[in-house]
């Protein structure tokens, strides 16, 4: 399945029904007057975030959807039946963007289940039924229904994960990814053979957690050098980053530094968030030289310096214990969200 993290579609509410123009036509019965009843409201559009998706590839093949439009009324005042509603499934972790120029947020949907009317279908027109008065008897006239509403918007998809792993290319995230993982990454000897963002769901412990790979950065990825930094999105919502460093460079903390520099070109706060940095590939050195670079980058990122082979395994478990302390606390704020009131005293005031 290919990936695909945006996508433009339109949308589109269904029109009410119309009115009836309907008169009571009933034998033995005088001055039966009008009966024609309201159309039918036209059906909403929704958004529903579910699981088991994580690319947004179907809308580049369906790219409009519109809701059906509400039924006419009809004689003896029965109201047409209203349309049905629009459900557009997306994956987790969905953005809805306004179609301007700064492509201003409409929604996020982050929850499995969560559901957004976005559109709202228009109102059946009225039968002649409901303009009877005293003066004028015998209504012709009737509501065409209202128009549904209609808009242009950019569906924009941040993969939902607890760790995110960066790093130069061919810095070791895709041998890492795999060795932790049930991921399939691709792994090769060069550069950029990561071309998409990867899911791996990490059991460790007794506890699992999701670690997303995304392309590697280069200098000037912000200016779209490499694959840019488009795929910097989905560690938005990550709560820790891995920076893998490869110790086979040879710089180490200029490599780490030209990481660091394109996470704050490109903001969202990814420079604040909490990192961990890792010295990846030790299997191919001596345990002098590896502690002569872990002192070096750690001179460098002011953070304590892991050294780890995902090759050989050498170092993971540690690199593990450290995520899952990093993913094993809840967000701040997020008890209060979840339990609401009821995570207050009591009172009856």
């Amino acid at each position: 399945m290919h990936f695909l993290d945006q996508a433009k579609i339109f949308i589109k509410s269904g029109d009410g029904g119309p009115g009836a123009v309907s008169f009571r036509r009933e034998k033995y019965v005088e001055y039966g007057g009008p009966d024609g009843g309201n159309g039918g409201k036209g059906g909403d559009v929704i958004f529903e975030a579910v699981a088991g998706l994580n690319t947004l590839i179907d809308f580049r093949y369906t790219q409009h959807f519109k809701a059906k439009r509400g039924t006419p009324g009809s004689g003896r005042d029965r109201t047409g039946a209203g349309g049905p509603d629009l459900v557009i499934q997306v994956p987790i972790g969905t953005q809805i963007l306004d179609d301007d120029e700064d492509r201003s947020l409409l929604a996020d949907l982050t929850r499995e289940g969560e559901r957004i009317h976005f559109l709202r279908g228009g109102d059946g027109g009225r039968g002649n039924a409901s303009y009877k008065t005293s003066t004028n008897r015998a209504p012709r006239q009737h509501g065409p229904g209202w128009p549904g509403e209609e808009m242009w918007v950019w569906l924009r998809l941040k993969l939902l994960a607890d760790a995110g792993l960066v790093g130069l290319p061919n810095a070791g995230k895709s041998t890492f990814i795999n060795a932790v993982s049930n991921a399939q990454a691709k792994v090769g000897a060069y550069a950029f053979t990561t071309l998409r963002p990867q899911l791996g769901v990490v059991s460790h412990k007794g506890n699992e957690f999701v670690v997303a790979d995304i392309p590697g950065l280069i200098a000037g990825a912000a200016d779209g050098a490499g694959v840019g930094d488009r795929f910097l999105g989905h560690i938005e919502r990550c709560r820790v980053l891995l920076h893998l460093v490869d110790a086979n460079d040879q710089d180490v903390a200029t490599s780490y530094r030209i990481v660091r520099d394109e996470l704050e070109a490109y903001g969202a706060d990814l420079i604040d968030k909490p990192v961990i940095v890792a010295l990846n590939k030790i299997d191919t050195l001596d345990a002098e030289l590896i502690a002569a670079l872990s002192a070096e980058l750690e001179a460098e990122s002011g953070h304590p310096v892991m050294a780890l082979s995902g090759a050989s395994g050498a170092g993971i478990e540690a690199v593990l214990d450290k995520l899952l302390e990093a993913v094993g606390q809840p967000e701040p704020g997020a008890d209060d969200e979840e339990d609401g009131e009821a995570s207050s005293d009591w009172s009856p005031i």
